[in-house]
């Protein structure tokens, strides 16, 4: 089986600011309107038993609130009788009220167990829909966003058991046969974890083709996957030819069917095989990496062949296949690369990194037959982390590490995330990404005919990644950056959503109650400004603004465009203008 490919980040340079000097409070007024709903949203509370972690964050911080992004500045929602409502905004100063578009034919109250109701805009013409109880909808809209040709009509629509939200969708065209990629997520019960929170998350993979059947075309299911994990993921998106799906996640998710098949080789392979010795040993310092082999007693000098590139190794004993072989984690300088046989009839490797202090979490990409030794400086080193002593070596005059003392911006729920692309024939994952550090932030479609983009941490900024599942070379493109977002996010601890305009003009964030905070990027000033530090004339300055909207309810869903923001609770809706129209 081919291993994953282990890939990273490649943050654009001129896309950053290292200069930046932070946000300007701005008193400019911002005008606001608000339009009353005839009958409040649908809000799904949580249960007694929705009591963990993954419940919150699937259910509990839902975005009541969904954007069309085909059609710019229409917003839908789905009120507490089961009807679909649509505000389409033109212009500001004469607002319509909210109008149907489409009513579930389910009564929603009479399930017990039903989560919110959950839409997803595949294209300009299609919807996918979930009622909360379990069936899922597929609708053909004609064009949204104009009341004369709207009209919502149901193609398909099945239960497809336990209640689940939609989490994404995709419209596509394969062989002239048109195709709907819907994906489903839901938190369900397991019996068999007895240590963890018991319960898992699933994911399912749902396509839906047009067939013809005695010349009548009608939509059926073609084709399910499952894949189980056990965390929320913070981004799960179909690619949009259906080849391939992206998750980002704190925990990984697999193929139930992949999972089953493992189990089994695992089995034969018990029962076939002992366990064996690996084939080699490393260790790694901050400059070079040593490989040990242990050679047969007649083996001689003569009979070794070890090559050397930038990027690869390979070698061989005498002429059988090789020993090891294949691309390195990172690059060496292999001209400096060299190799001896030791007293105790060992081959003794070093290669020479080319990025000093880059540390390698492998040796071979993807080879499992050696094994990472820890050198005895580096355990000295990291000894104190792992004693049962709070300072295992009270004359060291620094002291041990204090969570306290950390700034609430380094603090983490999660150690690291990981960012895989699963093949959608094999569901086995086909790249990975470890992303340390970089803590997500919030997802943001740019551009609908492309995958969502998802926003993370770095440093202090924020960096806005578009995925191109078509350009192996550049699968994860950063495009945007929000200057010290990062930052400022991380002091908001009653935030609950985050978005970004489509055109990267502003970044915003609200909290559970009225306040909306908005970050424009750096904009040329009218007048002269010099900073007194340093006596320099400054271009440019970012602005913060603050809106504090007139309500007591909590803030249920938020949305951006390029000129507004959609704030929504139970009993009303507001538009907050952030820029003009060009």
């Amino acid at each position: 089986m081919a291993a994953a490919t282990s890939c990273s980040l490649r943050a654009k340079r001129l896309l950053l600011e290292p200069r930046f000097e932070g946000y300007k409070l701005s008193l400019e007024p911002l005008a606001c309107y608000r339009l009353g709903l005839a009958d409040a949203v649908a809000e799904v509370k949580l249960r007694d038993d929705q009591y963990t972690l993954d419940h919150m964050r699937a259910f509990g911080m839902y975005n009541y609130l969904h954007l069309d992004s085909w059609s710019q500045d229409n917003v839908y929602y789905v009120d507490q009788s089961g009807r679909v409502m649509n505000l389409s905004v033109t212009l500001d100063t004469s607002l319509q009220k909210p109008r149907e578009v489409f009513r579930l034919p389910a009564d929603l109250t009479a399930c017990d167990n039903r989560l919110c109701a959950s839409i997803y805009f595949p294209s300009s013409t299609w919807v996918t829909l979930s009622d909360g109880t379990g069936r899922l909808y597929l609708i053909k809209t004609g064009k949204r966003g104009d009341s004369a040709s709207e009209k919502w009509e149901i193609v398909f629509n099945e239960e497809l058991g336990s209640p689940f939200i939609v989490a994404h969708s995709v419209s596509f065209v394969k062989s002239g046969t048109h195709s709907v990629a819907v994906l489903l997520l839901r938190v369900e019960k397991d019996e068999l974890d007895t240590k963890g929170s018991g319960f898992h998350v699933t994911l399912e993979w749902v396509t839906i083709a047009e067939m013809s059947k005695e010349g009548d075309h009608q939509y059926e299911i073609c084709r399910k996957r499952v894949l189980q994990g056990k965390s929320v993921p913070h981004y799960a998106a179909i690619e949009p030819s259906g080849d391939g799906l992206m998750i980002l996640s704190y925990k990984p998710f697999k193929s139930i069917q992949q999972e089953e098949e493992k189990l089994v080789e695992n089995d034969d392979a018990k029962t076939a095989n002992e366990k064996t010795d690996p084939l080699y040993y490393w260790q790694q310092t901050e400059d070079d990496v040593t490989i040990t082999i242990h050679i047969p007693q007649d083996i001689t000098k003569d009979d070794i062949k070890v090559h050397f590139s930038p990027e690869n190794i390979r070698v061989t004993l005498k002429d059988q296949p090789p020993l090891m072989e294949g691309k390195l984690h990172s690059s060496v300088d292999h001209e400096s690369c060299t190799w001896i046989i030791k007293e105790n009839k060992s081959l003794e490797i070093s290669l020479i990194k080319k990025n000093e202090g880059l540390r390698w979490p492998e040796l071979i990409i993807g080879d499992t037959n050696g094994e990472f030794i820890m050198d005895t400086e580096m355990s000295e080193c990291l000894m104190h982390l792992t004693s049962e002593e709070m300072n295992p070596n009270p004359e060291k005059e620094n002291p041990p590490c204090n969570a306290q003392e950390l700034e609430e911006c380094d603090a983490f729920l999660e150690d690291s995330a990981t960012l895989c692309r699963f093949d959608g024939d094999t569901l086995k994952v086909t790249h990975v990404i470890n992303l340390g550090s970089n803590q997500y932030l919030f997802s943001a479609v740019v551009d609908p005919r492309e995958m969502p983009c998802f926003c993370l941490r770095h440093d202090v900024d924020a960096l806005l990644w578009q995925p191109h599942p078509d350009q192996p070379e550049n699968m994860w493109e950063h495009i945007a950056t929000f200057n010290a977002l990062g930052y400022v996010q991380a002091s908001k601890q009653d935030k609950k959503f985050m978005a970004c305009a489509p055109d990267y003009s502003y970044s915003a964030l609200c909290e559970c109650l009225r306040r909306v905070f908005i970050y424009r990027q750096p904009a040329p000033l009218s007048t002269v400004l010099y900073n007194r530090k340093e006596g320099r004339q400054v271009g440019q300055v970012a602005k913060q603004l603050v809106a504090t909207l007139e309500a007591n309810d909590p803030i249920l869903g938020f949305q951006a465009t390029n000129e507004r923001l959609f704030v929504l609770t139970a009993k009303t809706l507001f538009l907050i203008k952030v820029n003009t129209g060009n």
